[in-house]
């Protein structure tokens, strides 16, 4: 085994047992032994380790092992999350089995299917009389009446773009006249 070198011998000014040394009368000597021991000679700390042919085995064996395992950790972690992926699916059409169960526990109740009978398809008991009311909306809600195309076809000088999204945004935000059927 190889030998460490031997450390570093004292200066002739503390060996000779002068308390002062080169620092001065005021320094205490904690501050002394403090400062001495942040000091680091990097190349008297690198130069003390010494790497066997054991060592150096044992880390290439590390390295290839690292190089080895990382593609399987890799395929690993992508399997568990199609599992989770998998999982979450069929837990979602067990909700949707769940839903449709309970819908056609529903449509098997005689109450349920004449009440649906009645609002969808207006389907009305001998001798009973629907209004149905159009229009019941507010007249402001009420949609304008649009304008009379022309025949004539007229170039304006506008950017096509502004105009396109001022016309998605005001059919998005317009309100219906005819609500839609409530399931």
């Amino acid at each position: 085994m190889a030998r460490r070198p031997a450390p570093p011998s004292p200066s002739p000014a503390r060996a000779s047992g002068d308390s002062q040394g080169a620092r001065g009368p005021a320094e205490p000597r904690a501050a002394r032994s403090a400062e001495r021991s942040r000091r680091v000679d990097v190349r008297e700390w690198a130069g003390g380790i010494r790497l066997s042919g054991f060592a150096v085995i044992m880390l290439s064996l590390v390295v290839l092992g690292t190089w080895v395992l990382v593609p399987s950790i890799g395929t690993y972690l992508d399997q568990r999350q199609k599992i989770a992926a998998l999982e979450q699916s069929v837990q979602l059409t067990k909700d949707q089995i769940a839903a449709l169960e309970q819908e056609r526990t529903r449509w098997s109740d005689p109450a349920y299917i004449t009440t649906q009978a009645r609002e969808r398809l207006y389907y009305v008991k001998p001798g009973e009389v629907i209004y149905l009311v159009d229009n019941d909306l507010d007249p402001a809600d009420i949609p304008p009446e649009q304008h009379q195309v022309s025949e004539k076809i007229q170039e304006r000088p506008s950017d096509w773009m502004p105009q396109l999204l001022r016309s998605l945004t005001s059919a998005g935000l317009a309100k219906n006249a005819v609500a839609s059927p409530a399931d």
